[in-house]
């Protein structure tokens, strides 16, 4: 399993935490991501390169060019925040 970077941020409704992506974000796990974060009670975005989008959309995190040894940012905002960015990351890191 790659390793996440150090840097994480959990402050009251907010949490967010870096994570190296062991595989593009093609139209697949694109879209596996896309339905987790929908399901989720908060707001959450996924940042790459100085872009952020929301985390729901299938095309705009397809957008963000996101390959394979890359990092990119979770934060949550909202009700179970620090979850939402457990779970979203759990995910990139295992996705294929």
């Amino acid at each position: 399993m790659p390793p996440s970077s150090d840097t994480s941020l959990h402050t009251g409704d907010t949490a967010e935490i870096d994570v190296v992506l062991p595989a593009h974000l093609h139209a697949r796990p694109a879209g596996r991501l896309a339905r987790t974060a929908a399901q989720l009670g908060c707001e959450v975005e996924i940042s790459h390169e100085g872009r952020t989008v929301d985390a729901t959309g299938i095309l705009a995190i397809m957008g963000l060019g996101a390959t394979a040894g890359t990092t990119v940012t979770v934060r949550a905002h909202g009700d179970g925040a620090h979850d939402a960015v457990a779970e979203i990351c759990e995910l990139l890191r295992t996705i294929d």
